[in-house]
């Protein structure tokens, strides 16, 4: 079994999964990472050069090979949700985690990030967050089979709070 975390950039995903992965002795897999090293340049560049459709396809590729894995905590992409069956596999052998924060809170933790190009094209930083998450919110929690508020909590009760939730799941 796998712990998957979901959700929007800036929710609090990969450094609950590092956290997670030395609490659990469990290795971790950052899906964008593998992205990135599939592609061989970095996720602006690929949505550059090819588009936003060829990304989801390395994606929906990386998922599937996420999938596979087990006793692994997996850092999916915010978008992962985007398609369906990228949460279906990751579902057979993990327990998903979705966490979540207020719009206002993810702006300020991502406000500096140069590796994500913007997915609107034409709002602000906070407007586009705002779209982005009314479009994926239902997702996620469609996807979900736990979720936590991560926009006051500090990562290590995240932590915790996955972990009570696990127990005696794994």
């Amino acid at each position: 079994m796998n712990i998957v975390l979901i959700g929007y950039r800036g929710t609090g995903k990969s450094t609950v999964a590092e956290i997670l992965s030395t609490r659990l002795n469990w290795p971790t897999f950052n899906m964008d990472k593998a992205i990135v090293e599939k592609a061989g340049m970095s996720i602006p560049q690929i949505v550059k050069t090819y588009g936003w459709d060829f990304f989801r396809d390395l994606e929906s590729q990386v998922a599937h090979q996420a999938s596979k894995k087990d006793r692994t905590v997996i850092d999916a992409g915010g978008g992962v949700v985007v398609r369906f069956n990228n949460t279906k596999m990751l579902h057979q052998n993990g327990v998903i985690v979705w966490l979540k924060a207020n719009p206002e809170t993810i702006l300020s933790r991502i406000k500096d990030d140069t590796e994500r190009p913007s997915l609107t094209g034409t709002k602000t930083f906070l407007e586009e967050i705002e779209e982005v998450l009314s479009e994926r919110t239902p997702k996620y929690q469609e996807a979900a089979d736990f979720a936590i508020e991560t926009s006051h909590l500090s990562p290590e009760v995240v932590t915790e709070k996955i972990l009570e939730y696990l127990e005696g799941k794994i």
